[in-house]
């Protein structure tokens, strides 16, 4: 993954036997979907007429319950009507005829609704479900994000005083899981479907399905036809999910061992950027269950005089517990051979650290990011901002929120600044071109008149999406690009050294959590709001961009948690954003519209930028297919975390490729002539070959020689069988 980062099973929605027929709304909704399913499932064309008519279902369930209880007593009517018939069976055989075929209507009705999570349950069982891939922004999407849907969307308020509860909640789901099926739709049109993968240890599995399949055979057509799809599912789906999420917390619970021990006291690590040691002694606490303080000299240049006063000497690594000098590793490991660590670990627990002990770094300390000379020109747009006014209006029969006028600001920098009308324009102009403002719908640069224009932070992209602009447009004058992105890259180099493992496969996002390296990584992503990107080098962007994916993919897990299913994953790829250059950046964007040279997102149809974005001019030319290799999102079967410089960008790239290939991402079985590969090469297989020969010949430059060969020669004699790991999403900690 762009940042997709090889498990045993891939994620799966499973169903729960639970009934849920006791929704009022059950038999109404059940109605209106009874002819969804009268025709070939296995025709995709017919499957998106069926989505079409479960949504006219859902419309007529609207309509319905806003109608008064007159609806309960004409139920209540049909229910005596129906006991009348069954009274009177003994008189007549037209009745009684009658009457069986109530019974077994009713029969098939009450197995349809039984049956109906098996034949679901079936359908997921017989093909493993693609992740979502969306987040990819609409072409025109950056001119046409402003326009309001008030008039579109009703308020929540009034909608709950008139549907019930439940029926108001169906409503959204249904909306929701919706997006899913277009996407599966499409997905079959495109052929996409998945290889059912059956492993030997599933036989008991295999079995239990087979017989699930012969109790769906002996089904009525009409039965089957109802529980193929029926929107009430997707209930039993949302609370199959709840319940998986409370076993996984369950499932935290029993980790709770591994937590670190609590203390009164601080251990304090003195570190450097590039230390074998300082990692052995970071890994020895970890396993130890201590947690500490990572202070890096190399960050915090000012605490070698205080690494002096304690021990002696700038030499790191050194361990303090509280104001007590432990030493280097060779000490630790001494006391912890000779039983004398668990002494200073109790005192550790019950002591509190003196005022003569280290304090872990301050806010700010070191730090130059919020250094620099003050924008005049933000002072004036801060002015600006509090003296015209600022609205929703109605430009071209479309509504913008927080616009104002070019005529208002035009008259405001004339007698802020002392000019003449003309004057002023330009002067107007030369702010829009500062990235303090733009046009509504980008039509021009900036006019005096009608024309409507937003300021940056008052974009509703920006202020609901982007992390990266807490508090407004900071006042500082832009710094180069090169500059913030050598600063990113080093602290980010720090971060992973203090708070991932070695391998890199395994992050501490509690602690970076509380750091103050990611601290001040917050405050520099906000010098990125206005700053130049386009004239980037081709190296200076790959590396920058890399960097930047993944800081900002652990920003978004510590912000939003860790995604437990599609439509998680597809908000946080394309609804955690970064406003760079004046643009907004999703996690989609960045790998799919950028590193990939503007390509389709996996089973997407459109491409990340249209024709007129302006992000389109900072794409890569091409797509540069070994990023998937050093793109990390969070997940188990994604590359290691690394950090990558653009004097060694393409070297550092083919070292990631090796890694993440030799571990695990492609297996060759020489003597089953199978070959095992990520799903990362099925996903982007377009990066690296027309076909899936190509894409093989093409990562078997970064296997062993003697292995490389060997799947040449597979290859050649077209021998070779290939098959996809399932893709493990769960967390990288």
């Amino acid at each position: 993954m762009p940042n997709l980062c090889v498990a045993d099973t891939m994620e799966k929605e499973n169903f729960s036997d639970k009934n849920i027929t006791d929704f009022p709304i059950d038999q109404k909704l059940e109605g209106n979907t009874d002819g969804i399913h009268k025709e070939d499932q296995g025709k995709t064309v017919e499957e998106m007429q069926s989505l079409n008519l479960s949504k006219v279902g859902i419309n007529k369930l609207d309509d319905d319950n806003r109608q008064d209880s007159s609806s309960d007593n004409k139920d209540q009517n049909r229910l005596l009507e129906s006991k009348a018939v069954g009274d009177n069976l003994d008189d007549d055989d037209k009745h009684v005829v009658q009457g069986n075929k109530i019974n077994m209507d009713v029969d098939s009705d009450s197995k349809a609704q039984e049956e109906m999570n098996e034949t679901a349950k079936e359908i997921l069982d017989e093909e493993e479900p693609e992740p979502v891939f969306d987040g990819t922004e609409v072409p025109g999407m950056e001119a046409n994000r402003s326009l309001s849907t008030r008039s579109l969307d009703r308020d929540p308020e009034e909608e709950g005083s008139v549907w019930p509860e439940k029926a108001v909640a169906l409503k959204n789901f249904v909306k929701e899981k919706g997006a899913v099926a277009v996407t599966n739709v499409l997905r079959r049109i495109s052929f996409k479907r998945d290889e059912v993968e059956h492993a030997p240890a599933d036989e008991d599995k295999d079995s239990s399905d087979s017989a699930k399949r012969g109790e769906h055979t002996a089904m009525s057509p009409k039965t089957a036809e109802r529980s193929a799809w029926n929107p009430l599912n997707y209930i039993k789906m949302s609370r199959d999910a709840d319940a998986e999420s409370k076993a996984e917390q369950g499932g935290d619970v029993i980790e709770e061992s591994l937590l670190p021990i609590v203390t009164k006291g601080r251990i304090i690590v003195y570190t450097r950027l590039g230390c074998q040691d300082c990692r052995e002694v970071r890994l020895f606490l970890r396993r130890k269950r201590l947690g500490y303080v990572d202070i890096n000299i190399d960050v915090y240049p000012s605490r070698k005089l205080e690494l002096e006063k304690f021990s002696g000497s700038c030499a790191v690594p050194k361990v303090l517990f509280n104001e007590v000098l432990i030493g280097g590793l060779s000490e630790l490991k001494g006391l912890d051979d000779f039983g004398k660590l668990d002494e200073k670990i109790d005192f550790l627990i019950s002591e509190a650290p003196s005022l003569e002990a280290p304090q872990p770094p301050l806010s700010g300390e070191d730090d130059v990011s919020s250094n620099g000379p003050v924008d005049e020109l933000a002072l004036i747009v801060r002015k600006m901002k509090a003296t015209i006014v600022v609205k929703d209006r109605f430009y071209k029969m479309r509504r913008c929120t927080n616009c104002f006028l070019g005529s208002e600001a035009v008259d405001f920098l004339s007698e802020d600044q002392y000019l003449e009308r003309e004057e002023a324009v330009e002067f107007g102009r030369k702010l829009a071109s500062e990235l303090f403002f733009r046009h509504v719908l980008d039509e021009n640069l900036f006019e005096d008149g009608s024309h409507l224009y937003r300021f940056l932070d008052h974009d509703p992209a920006v202020s609901s999406q982007c992390h990266n602009i807490p508090r407004g447009i900071i006042e500082l004058k832009p710094k180069p690009i090169t500059e913030i992105a050598s600063r990113l890259r080093f602290l980010s180099y720090a971060i992973f050294e203090a708070y991932a493992l070695e391998d890199g496969r395994h992050v501490d996002y509690r602690s970076i959590h509380g750091s103050e390296e990611f601290a001040r990584y917050l405050r520099i992503v906000q010098e990125l709001q206005r700053v130049e990107v386009q004239d980037m080098p081709r190296e200076e962007k790959l590396a920058f961009f890399i960097n930047l994916y993944n800081m900002m993919a652990i920003h978004a897990i510590l912000v939003w948690g860790h995604p437990t299913g599609q439509l998680e994953r597809r908000k946080l790829f394309g609804e955690f954003k970064y406003v760079v250059g004046g643009c907004t950046y999703s996690l989609s964007s960045i790998q799919n519209g950028i590193l990939r040279g503007n390509q389709r997102p996996p089973y997407n149809l459109l491409k990340p930028f249209g024709v007129k974005d302006k992000r389109s001019q900072v794409a890569l030319p091409y797509a540069e297919p070994l990023i998937h290799f050093a793109l990390v999102c969070g997940t188990r079967s994604g590359p290691a975390l690394r950090c990558y410089s653009p004097g060694n960008i393409d070297k550092e790239l083919m070292d990631a490729a090796r890694d993440f290939l030799r571990a695990g991402g492609l297996i060759v079985d020489l003597s089953g002539k199978v070959a095992y590969a990520s799903k990362i090469l099925k996903w982007f297989s377009v990066d690296f070959g027309k076909n899936e020969v190509e894409v093989l010949k093409h990562v078997s430059n970064y296997l062993e020689p003697t292995e490389s060969e060997a799947l040449l020669e597979m290859l050649a004699d077209d021998q070779l069988k290939v098959v996809y790991q399932p893709y493990d999403w769960g967390l990288n900690r």
